[in-house]
């Protein structure tokens, strides 16, 4: 049912600034052409209409004001009257209405009274216009003003799973499956598996996706004294991953915070459809990407997967893609320290993967001369890739 997408092309990248730098560079050519036009009048009649403009807002500002001033005051800013007015006043506003009427004055402009009546024209103009919604932003923006802010639904949960499970959970990932080794058995991976699918659907159990990810056991159990809750139990699951007769095992988990979202879209007073949802299950997934990225406690202890749904009739799709991204990782070098070899070994524990290939690339250059194979003698190999490193910072 499930299939991982690629994230370039579906995961929506932060907006640049591109609508400014086209709305100045416009504005800057359309002004240059009238300039040409009439270069007489230009600055007489600019300074006008900027300044009916910035009326016109400021205007706009003051019914801003009255609203939260009456009714809202104690409410929502404890009868702080500073604070209402940053709230509903734009400082570069007020600021270049001064500038322009100065300049008007300065500038011993004398308006006439058809040039005062057409600003007043224009102030109600922009006033109505704005009480119909015209100017208001559009979805875009709003959509904008949102990620930057980090207003969404999708930066609230991602923070608080990553707060509030992640970020406790990860760092002791390491240590409960050594504790699981230590019985014998054995991961394709070491690190936890989140998945994420796009239509937020999260099953309770992933038997119920694909009869080939089958439970096996649970992790050792990490208790922790959270919120006034003692020993607040934390479960990690191991699943089995069966395909074409071979077994893959892995910490495999749903990112339960896209269950909150799937509930909010089925609750009309949410005001939360499913075209939003997709949004926010894509900016949960950028979001939560970029908070793991910048947090050294939790790096090359996660693997998220962002599925897709639109792929049906195959019922073994999640499990096909889950052993992909196994496969792939055999072939990453970690750069997680590992511990340092006994003084009493006598060989080297032997590697894998791009550090076995490594070696043979070294021995096939640097062929070892025939007298260290002798048993009398013994060369040290060169140090594992892997192995601590040395700090070497001078202060």
């Amino acid at each position: 049912m499930f299939g991982v997408i690629g994230e370039d092309g579906l995961v929506p990248r932060a907006r640049s600034r591109l609508p400014v730098v086209c709305d100045a560079g416009l504005g800057l050519l359309i002004l240059v052409f009238v300039w040409l036009l009439d270069a007489d009048r230009f600055m007489e009649r600019a300074g006008m209409i900027a300044f009916c403009l910035t009326v016109a807002a400021f205007i706009h500002s003051m019914c801003l004001f009255a609203e939260e001033w009456f009714f809202h005051s104690r409410q929502r800013y404890h009868g702080r009257i500073n604070e209402i007015f940053q709230a509903c006043f734009k400082g570069r506003a007020i600021l270049g209405m001064c500038a322009i009427f100065l300049m008007l004055m300065l500038g011993g402009v004398s308006l006439s009274h058809e040039q005062w009546s057409t600003m007043a024209i224009v102030c109600a103009g922009y006033l109505l216009i704005n009480s119909l919604g015209l100017l208001g932003p559009t979805p875009v923006e709003i959509s904008e003003i949102c990620e930057a802010k980090k207003m969404n639904v999708a930066h609230g949960l991602a923070w608080s799973f990553y707060i509030g499970y992640l970020k406790l959970i990860l760092p002791d990932l390491q240590n409960k499956i050594n504790k699981y080794s230590s019985t014998g058995a054995r991961l394709s991976s070491p690190r936890l598996h989140i998945l994420l699918p796009l239509n937020a659907v999260v099953p309770s159990k992933p038997e119920e996706e694909d009869t080939n990810v089958v439970f096996h056991e649970n992790l050792p159990e990490l208790e922790l004294d959270i919120a006034g809750v003692r020993k607040r139990s934390y479960k990690n699951s191991v699943y089995k991953i069966t395909q074409n007769n071979k077994t893959f095992s892995c910490v495999l988990e749903y990112a339960t915070p896209l269950r909150t979202l799937y509930l909010m879209s089925q609750e009309s007073s949410a005001g939360f459809g499913e075209r939003e949802r997709k949004q926010q299950v894509l900016l949960f997934y950028r979001t939560l990407s970029q908070i793991l990225e910048n947090s050294l406690e939790c790096r090359n202890r996660y693997r998220l997967l962002l599925l897709d749904d639109e792929h049906t009739g195959d019922p073994h799709y999640l499990s096909r893609e889950i052993i992909q991204h196994l496969k792939q990782q055999d072939g990453e070098i970690h750069m997680d320290p590992i511990q340092e070899e006994s003084p009493n070994e006598a060989f080297p524990v032997p590697e894998e993967g791009q550090i076995r290939n490594f070696r043979g690339a070294l021995s096939a250059t640097f062929p070892e001369d025939q007298m260290s194979r002798e048993p009398t003698l013994m060369f040290s190999l060169p140090q594992s890739l892997r192995s601590e490193p040395q700090e070497t910072t001078d202060y």
